[in-house]
């Protein structure tokens, strides 16, 4: 099972594991538009997955508050009498980010934030975004989606503006909290289409560098570089199919400012020969001689900041 949440056409679509359609559902998502920071009240975008299902068996319009029942059944006199009240009613789908830096971890993640997809007054429209960053539905529909769902299935948030790779959130991140993310990039552009031997790829430098991560709005990483302590950009990688795209040149803009920020006044890359090009455009000069790394010839190159 996967769920995609439309924000733009505020529509929740449920598909089997063969990815056909099984159900559609209006929904209402925040009315302060997308976003993941805590404190914000939007909606978070991006992978996430069930973490809990909470509320089984309750009365249609049964009322929770911090996750459990009240007692009471939502009315339209309990709606006059409490007219601010941000109803949580009948189910609740507790959702858990799945992309480090993103929606997973810190000051972004969703789970920490208690975003969930929850049934809302019947009174309450759907197909606009009125929620405080929750996915309201239909006291009837988030019912029949909460018996059609496990933990563990994948909900993908969609944002309005998913077909631009211009839009893919860069994030900042450690190598202990982005490892699998990172590693997958490299793996696929510096061993399996460079020929760079796996053992070296990955070395001790990571876990004291700073790393750079875009992810694509599959919830997918699409592009990687990271910043060594000692003033070197390095392991600059896109996915062949995001290429030419504007993401390597997003990425060492990312690493050069984070470089201003601490206050360093050069910068330094090992680039490869064939695309010294892409670093001549941001400013770096080479220096030295060529020479050659792991097979492939390689130019050093510098910036002032």
């Amino acid at each position: 099972m996967r769920l995609i949440i439309d924000l733009a056409r505020q529509n929740l679509s449920l598909f089997d594991d063969v990815g056909a359609l099984l159900r559609e559902y209006p929904v209402s998502t925040a009315r302060l538009g997308a976003g993941e920071q805590k404190g914000s009240y939007q909606t978070p975008r991006g992978r996430h997955v069930i973490r809990a299902k909470i509320g089984a068996g309750l009365p249609y319009g049964a009322a929770l508050v911090g996750r459990r029942p009240t007692g009471e059944i939502c009315t339209i006199e309990h709606l006059a009498q409490m007219p601010e009240r941000d109803w949580i009613l009948s189910r609740i789908l507790w959702l858990s980010g799945s992309q480090p830096g993103f929606n997973q971890l810190g000051n972004c993640d969703t789970m920490a934030r208690y975003i969930y997809i929850h049934g809302t007054p019947d009174e309450e429209p759907m197909g606009v975004p009125q929620s405080h960053g929750c996915i309201r539905m239909r006291n009837a529909d988030v019912i029949d989606l909460f018996e059609r769902v496990s933990v563990g299935t994948e909900v993908l948030i969609v944002p309005e503006n998913a077909a631009d790779p211009a839009s893919f959130p860069l994030v900042q991140l450690e190598w202990r909290k982005g490892r699998a993310a990172l590693s997958s990039i490299r793996q696929t552009v510096f061993v399996e289409e460079q020929g760079v031997p796996a053992e070296i790829e990955l070395d001790s430098a990571d876990a004291g560098a700073t790393h750079f991560l875009i992810w694509d709005w599959q919830g997918r990483p699409a592009a990687c570089a990271r910043l060594l302590a000692e003033g070197k950009v390095g392991r600059m990688a896109v996915l062949p199919q995001w290429r030419g795209q504007g993401l390597g040149e997003r990425l060492l803009q990312a690493v050069m400012q984070e470089a201003k920020m601490r206050g360093w006044f050069e910068l330094r890359a090992a680039a490869q020969a064939s695309v010294t090009g892409f670093y001549a455009k941001a400013g770096f000069e080479p220096v030295g001689d060529p020479f050659e790394a792991a097979g492939i010839a390689h130019q050093m190159m510098r910036v002032f900041l």
